[in-house]
């Protein structure tokens, strides 16, 4: 301890989360010869980003110049705006597109982050005014875990639908290789290397040690804090907030059963992860969950809004005016091998060629290749009253081999645990595959037959699946003409159950450009700032492309980090 008393501790900022924004805004406040403390609730860290994508959307970046790419902050700008409509907030939109390149460059230059962009991959609506095919979405290199030291053993595990055998799998060229290792002699090799590698490792260390995704985020970012011998407390949840004449002079942090007095002289980042788990919060501001209790979160299970709480005792105000107070996600809940429950989000096998979605009655409701959170609106809308708010995807017994469906992996991987717990649903023809899933049989032999005649030659008048760069990308390119089209036609037929969830929640504290916390009266709590998912989204309820999260928490983590040091 740094103080007389046994159960004070003096720092100059206290990081509330050990997430891509508290880490962020950490490391840049330690890198500026601050005093930091990061306290964490949960027993390991990472929160919501050891078990993402990794994926940052952060247009006008170095990487994107690297690639020839080169747009002014206006285009992007001009794309937000469109984004956001009503909800657009000038002034941090501006801090993001300013700020975020110059945030890139600092922690790939001065910390262990590191990221890779793909030359193309597009704007969820890139053709939306201001919309790109390419260079604002990066995501972060893979990381030797054993480079944590016994740190590794404390960072927030990824979600396990979306592991093979454990092993957290890269994005884009990984994943193709793995589904492509029944066909492909070359991506057989990498498959068979990358597994042999992950399969040492757990004998070795008792866990893979290529971090990929989320997971790599996570650790890049402890690794740097380590460097800089920024301490992290576990299992140490923020009690409250110490509140001297308005402004925010530290917190009560509750760690091996004692209260600590935590004095932070330059202020307070709260940065909890958002209110994913907060039923009574869910009950408020999600439309689609009218007891709290029908929304199915693959967030960490403490995301249960102790920063927005924390935030209202010392004045602060929680956004509640977005148009989507989160950012959605269809869902399906599986049966995991030892009988626990999952929640796996449905990214990207909507936008298979031979896959569809209906709802209850059997009818197309979406163009099923659209991003998540839009797709998610569409099932709100197509739902009838009173009706469960669900949806199921829909394919025939070639398309589930070749790419797999939610927890479902392609052949050559079994099927029968998902078949026994009632996951995946299976009929002999469509009417008995219907009566297994309790849809209109009628309903869904008419949709498939309507939409089968067109696919028969890559189109679909109705919902015009594949007609957008966004579709295309996530489709199967080896397949034509349309990327995104195929009949469902070869029995038997599969089923899975979707509802609704989330990829964090965008209805956060109102901050200002410096991520300050504002009061009701839109004025500045001395001390007190939020990043992240505690903080409310500059996307304005909306979700322009992958990564929209992640880059603005590293982005307004490193802004809060700056001013905290005076160096804004």
């Amino acid at each position: 301890m740094t103080s007389n008393e046994s159960n004070t501790y003096e720092c100059d900022v206290l990081i509330a989360g050990s997430g891509c924004s508290g880490m962020s805004a950490a490391v840049t406040a330690a890198h500026h010869g601050l005093k930091v403390l990061i306290v964490e609730k949960e027993p390991k860290f990472g929160g919501t980003t050891a078990r993402s994508g990794g994926w940052l959307w952060i247009p006008g970046t170095s990487l994107a110049r690297a690639w020839g790419i080169v747009e002014s902050p206006e285009q992007a700008r001009t794309y937000l705006r469109h984004e956001a409509g009503n909800s657009f907030d000038a002034a941090r939109v501006d801090a993001f597109l300013s700020h975020g390149p110059e945030a890139v460059d600092f922690f790939t230059s001065k910390t262990a982050l590191r990221f890779d962009m793909p030359l193309t991959f597009p704007d969820y609506h890139a053709e939306a005014p201001g919309g790109t095919q390419g260079g604002r979405s990066m995501v972060t290199r893979p990381f030797d875990g054993r480079e944590l030291g016994p740190l590794i053993k404390d960072i927030g595990m990824p979600l396990p639908e979306l592991t093979v055998f454990g092993m957290m799998l890269g994005s884009g060229k990984e994943i193709i290789h793995f589904m492509r290792a029944t066909k492909s002699l070359t991506s057989a090799i990498y498959v068979a290397k990358r597994l042999s590698k992950h399969f040492m490792d757990v004998i070795r260390h008792g866990r893979g040690m290529t971090l990929t995704n989320g997971n790599a985020l996570a650790g890049r970012l402890a690794k740097s804090a380590l460097d800089l011998n920024v301490p992290l407390w576990l299992s140490s949840p923020v009690r409250e907030l110490i509140v001297e004449d308005g402004a925010v002079r530290g917190a009560i942090v509750e760690r091996d059963g004692r209260r600590i007095r935590v004095i932070a002289k330059r202020g307070v980042v709260l940065a909890c992860g958002g209110f994913p788990h907060d039923v009574a919060r869910r009950k408020a501001m999600f439309p689609h969950a009218p007891t709290g209790n029908e929304h199915f979160s693959p967030g960490p299970v403490g995301n249960t809004g102790d920063g927005l709480r924390l935030a209202e005792t010392a004045g602060g105000r929680v956004e509640d005016t977005l148009p989507n107070a989160a950012a959605w996600v269809p869902v399906s809940i599986t049966t995991r091998k030892d009988g626990s429950k999952g929640v796996m989000p449905h990214f990207i096998d909507r936008a298979k060629p031979g896959v569809i979605a209906v709802t209850r009655q059997g009818k197309r409701f979406a163009n099923e290749g659209n991003s998540y959170h839009d797709f998610v609106q569409d099932m709100v809308k197509a739902a009838r009253p009173g009706d469960e708010l669900a949806a199921f995807l829909i394919c025939d017994h070639t398309t589930l081999r070749t790419y797999g469906l939610g927890c479902v992996p392609p052949f050559p991987m079994p099927l029968g645990h998902h078949l026994r717990t009632g996951y995946l649903k299976r009929g002999a023809t469509l009417a008995e595959l219907a009566n297994a899933a309790s849809i209109d049989a009628k309903g869904l032999e008419a949709t498939v037959a309507a939409f089968n005649a067109n696919a028969v030659n890559g189109t679909d008048p109705d919902f015009g699946k594949g007609s957008r760069a966004y579709n295309r990308y996530q489709g199967d390119a080896q397949h034509g003409p349309n990327p995104c089209v195929a009949p469902v036609v070869n029995g038997p037929f599969y089923a899975i159950k979707m509802v609704i969830g989330d990829l964090g929640t965008y209805a956060g504290i109102k901050t200002d450009a410096h991520a300050r916390a504002l009061d009701a009266g839109g004025r500045v709590i001395e001390g007190l700032y939020a990043a992240g998912n505690d903080m409310a989204s500059i996307m304005g309820g909306n979700y322009p492309g992958a990564g929209i999260t992640l880059g603005p928490a590293l982005t307004f983590g490193y802004i809060a980090g700056k001013h905290l040091a005076g160096r804004a």
